[in-house]
């Protein structure tokens, strides 16, 4: 990522500012909702991503919330739900959860900023980055156990696993 010194140049930058920035930055569609709310579309290999990042001064936090859609046969939703719990042991940050009335699969994750701490964009950049690749490295896991047929255990070690290569 190139040095972004020169797009803050006081330390006391407002999180969704730089939330902004970067967006620009990356050319993703963003829609800066509130003073306090950002949402943005960034676009991967399996899905597009919709997130949402908030700032709230009560908790003194960034809240980080990712979404893509998907539909699971409802004689599945428990098994999503185990793959689901086994995507979170391996998640050091955030955690997955399925909205079924929604039909979407949510990654949410927060970073704390009390006592006036200040937010840089690296962090920003790596809670997006964590939360795309999160859901990317996982959604295969997903649909081998709602469509191809797989335990959650099975679907799971396919999507740790180290590939050599790709299609």
């Amino acid at each position: 990522m190139p040095s972004l010194d020169n797009y803050f140049q006081t330390e006391d930058q407002h999180p969704i500012d730089v939330v902004e920035v970067l967006a620009e930055l990356q050319d993703w569609d963003f829609n800066r909702v509130a003073e306090d709310q950002i949402t943005m579309v960034i676009e991967e290999q399996w899905r597009t991503h919709s997130i949402t990042l908030s700032w709230s001064n009560y908790d003194e936090s960034l809240c980080l919330i990712s979404t893509y859609e998907f539909v699971s046969p409802k004689n599945k939703v428990g098994l999503l739900y185990e793959a689901l719990n086994l995507a979170n042991e391996e998640c050091y940050s955030g955690a997955f959860y399925f909205s079924n009335d929604k039909s979407l699969i949510v990654y949410r994750n927060a970073l704390t900023l009390s006592s006036g701490a200040i937010v840089s964009p690296e962090q920003i950049n790596r809670m997006l980055a964590t939360a795309v690749s999160s859901s990317e490295r996982f959604y295969p896991a997903f649909q081998l156990v709602c469509w191809g047929d797989r335990f959650p255990k099975t679907a799971m070690q396919i999507a740790i696993a180290d590939g050599l290569g790709h299609a």
